[in-house]
């Protein structure tokens, strides 16, 4: 079994996120027409406000010590009422089906107690088979669900509230 950590990213890891954002953005390509730049990468904007944002807390993933990913929970919420989404979410395709997603789901609601949203564009349907079969375990089966559209792509929306519990693995 792996050892799988979420740790708080400190302000000089923030580049390391910008950085994983190329493979993030490299595989939303495959549902969405990003294109690359002219010097072979995805022309992303760096997110200066958006770390700035006092609600913005981005996490570096961790597996057997090895740099996995990185999410972010913000508070660009689409729905009345929530407190918290999950911006970003990526994790490294070597470590993609070993539970790595849904640990660091866990590990955010049980230490972000309250009301959350989680969205995923249809288009990817990774995401759609990942939340459809995680959200009624990590609710207790007690969310809703909404159809939107989030910069004009549909998308499917989650909308719950958490209480806190503990996670079975390090969070720091």
């Amino acid at each position: 079994m792996s050892r799988i950590e979420l740790h708080a990213a400190q302000r000089d890891e923030l580049q390391t996120i910008e950085n994983l954002m190329q493979f993030y953005v490299y595989d939303f390509s495959e549902w969405l027409p990003l294109k690359l730049g002219e010097h072979g990468l995805f022309n992303i904007q760096p997110k200066p406000g958006y770390w700035r944002n006092p609600a913005t807390q981005p996490f570096l993933i961790w597996v057997d010590g090895e740099l996995a990913g990185f999410v972010t929970v913000d508070d660009d919420t689409h729905v009345a009422g929530a407190e918290f989404n999950i911006g970003y979410f990526f994790v490294c395709r070597r470590f993609r089906g070993q539970g790595v997603a849904k640990f660091v789901v866990s590990a955010l609601l049980s230490r972000l107690p309250g009301q959350w949203q989680i969205f995923h564009i249809d288009a990817n349907p990774p995401a759609r088979r990942f939340w459809a079969r995680e959200m009624p375990a990590l609710t207790s089966g007690e969310f809703t669900t909404h159809q939107l559209a989030v910069d004009g792509y549909p998308c499917t929306l989650y909308r719950f509230e958490t209480a806190p519990h503990s996670p079975s693995a390090a969070l720091s």
